[in-house]
């Protein structure tokens, strides 16, 4: 069974995610060690957290990071793990991984902030990661920032929270969601299960 790594980097809700994965059928480890990242399938980023404690967590393994990425093992990017992909964010100091060129945003101010509940899907482009995803499907968000790319070809589906915004990028074998699947019910489970068709190819 192809095994997934969530990387623990200090944030919430991993049991949560470990459990979505293996439901579709994935091997699931929670680690934070090097050396169980050398024999992995793909890599699970999850997020609730700060951006900036984020990273410093993750600088060991930056390099490994982007090697895997580069030899094509899928990674997957949850809320938080999806704006560790961008170079910086307005939530606090610090580099990102710099994966894709862009930064993370505050929502807006006239809306309330954070952005927990329920709210739909826009597909721009198709991708492998939503076959079955109908548009305007409900999924769940709790979020207080969103990443803004510079390349919106990297954008697969957008939000409306007072503005649009990115809640879902897909590109080669990386994929984001800015909402959180394993709490999405059978629309986040489907979306799981795609990914883990990707990982088992």
């Amino acid at each position: 069974m192809p095994e997934v790594v969530i990387f623990d980097y200090g944030v919430g809700n991993l049991f949560s995610l470990k459990n979505a994965l293996e439901t579709v059928g994935l091997g699931v480890k929670i680690s934070n060690s090097f050396e169980q990242l050398k024999t992995l399938a793909a890599v699970a980023l999850p997020g609730v957290g700060n951006f900036s404690a984020a990273i410093r967590k993750l600088d060991s393994v930056q390099e490994f990071i982007n090697t895997i990425i580069e030899n094509g093992t899928p990674i997957l990017g949850i809320c938080l793990g999806m704006q560790l992909f961008f170079q910086r964010s307005d939530e606090g100091p610090g580099q990102g991984l710099g994966i894709f060129r862009g930064k993370n945003v505050r929502l807006p101010s006239f809306v309330k902030v954070p952005h927990m509940g329920w709210n739909t899907l826009n597909i721009v482009t198709q991708n492998e990661i939503l076959d079955n995803i109908e548009n305007q499907s409900f999924v769940y968000f709790v979020h207080s920032h969103y990443p803004v790319p510079v390349d919106k070809k990297i954008i697969a589906a957008e939000t409306e929270y007072g503005e649009t915004f990115t809640s879902m990028l897909a590109y080669k074998n990386i994929f984001g969601t800015q909402f959180h699947p394993e709490k999405s019910g059978d629309i986040g489970l489907e979306i799981l299960r795609n990914f883990a068709r990707i990982v088992k190819r």
